[in-house]
């Protein structure tokens, strides 16, 4: 983190990124200074409500960073700025998106958990629009121009008030990950499933080591009733990216079992602060992580470690795992939203399970043109995957199978949503294999 000291003081020059949260209410004019470098500004988490007109003169300005301030219009200076791909104004309180907003190279727009309502038609008009987060807003529909969106991989639309998902929306040929929980149009969780799930209360569990934390939550190692070690996960309350945490746990919990999942061993009752979580079985320390998250540069692909390499046996265990899991999950009318190596966990023999369902959503489970289309749309994420860990293997494939391998590959990610295969065709000539 950068302070405003080294930037008055002329210290920063020649720096590429600025990170600067220190209760701006204005924009300091010495970033100008920075203008030959500077590329990636981050200004989150202060009281900002505008932005200078003359932003453009930022002209190797590629990233901008705005969450968390006080925002209520996204500044119409962004658009003149030739050079921007990527913008992100989460957490503020926007409620207006002008056309002149959205620069010619937009990439990567991030407006979650603001108070948007409509969205101009010239949004449809940036070619190179890859990811659009646009979670907890007002949004009843979506501007029918995204239809022209052919790059569009990334659209998080989960908790506006969306009574349909557009026809076109589930027509176009690159989208991956979508989430859309918590929309009118959403059809519930199974109510069954989450009332059948055990009650444990917070006085059987004593917490012990942070495990990690995500967006939506806090995990910890826990021993329930003096015995059994297993893992909690406390949820926030915030808007995520994804979503609402509560939707993600409902997910969780309705998934049921299966090997490639975590098990849900209960749902938290009686947390002091009346906090959600759920009680879950404790993975081993041998998992991994199969992937990074996806980098500013990489946008919507995973980032894999350089010495990343799978014999054939290990890569088509883990493929067959989770095409396993994708298609159970599917039959419970559940799309994942976020299939990914990041959000994979695997060991050196090729074990594996599919985490973090915070971008879940439900489906009918009846058979439709809408919920093939969704279950397809999970098929390319599937595709990606698959076509990773084969540019991974260094031992153990034939040319005969990855010839059949590749060719699998490139029709879960062909253009023609519903040409894809579904999950049940892919299992079997994964098995095949």
């Amino acid at each position: 983190m950068h302070t405003l000291a080294q930037l008055r003081a002329g210290q920063l020059s020649g720096i590429t990124r600025l990170d600067l949260v220190c209760g701006l209410t204005e924009f300091p004019r010495e970033i100008f200074d920075l203008a030959d470098s500077l590329e990636v500004l981050n200004l989150s988490g202060n009281a900002l409500r505008s932005l200078p007109d003359d932003l453009h003169r930022l002209t190797r300005l590629r990233v901008l960073f705005c969450s968390d301030n006080q925002f209520t219009e996204l500044p119409a200076c962004l658009g003149q700025c030739t050079a921007l791909t990527m913008i992100g104004f989460k957490a503020n309180t926007i409620e207006h998106v002008p056309a002149a907003a959205l620069p010619p190279l937009l990439r990567w727009l991030i407006l979650t958990d603001n108070r948007i309502t409509d969205l101009p038609t010239e949004l449809g008009e940036r070619p190179h629009l890859q990811k659009l987060m646009l979670a907890g807003n007002r949004l009843q529909r979506l501007p029918e121009s995204l239809s022209q969106c052919h790059r569009l991989e990334l659209i998080r639309i989960a908790a506006n008030q969306l009574s349909e998902l557009p026809e076109w929306l589930l027509t176009l040929p690159s989208l991956t990950w979508l989430a859309y929980a918590g929309n009118p149009l959403e059809t519930e969780a199974d109510a069954a499933a989450l009332e059948a799930t055990t009650s444990i209360p917070w006085s059987e569990l004593s917490l012990e080591q942070k495990l990690g934390e995500g967006a939506s939550g806090v995990i910890h190692q826990a021993l329930w009733e003096q015995t059994k070690q297993v893992a909690v996960k406390l949820y926030k309350g915030e808007m995520t990216s994804d979503g609402s945490p509560l939707h993600e746990m409902n997910a969780c919990i309705t998934a049921g079992i299966h090997p490639n999942l975590i098990r849900v061993e209960g749902r938290i009752v009686g947390h002091p602060q009346a906090q959600a979580g759920l009680v879950m079985q404790l993975i081993d320390p041998s998992y991994r992580n199969l992937a990074s998250l996806p980098s500013l540069a990489s946008c919507s692909r995973d980032i894999y470690a350089d010495d990343t390499r799978f014999s054939a046996g290990v890569a088509m265990r883990i493929a067959s795992g989770i095409a396993s899991v994708a298609e159970h999950l599917h039959r419970q009318g559940i799309t994942h939203g976020d299939l990914y190596g990041h959000n994979i966990l695997w060991n050196e023999h090729g074990d594996c399970l599919l985490g973090d369902f915070g971008a879940a959503s439900f489906h009918a489970t009846s058979d439709s043109l809408e919920s093939r289309a969704l279950q397809r749309i999970e098929v390319r994420a599937f595709g990606i995957l698959l076509g990773e860990l084969l540019e991974r293997i260094d031992s153990g494939l034939s040319a005969e199978q990855r010839v059949a391998l590749e060719d699998l590959q490139q029709r879960c990610c062909q253009p023609d949503v519903l040409a894809r295969p579904g999950f049940s065709e892919v299992v079997r000539e994964l098995n095949g294999s």
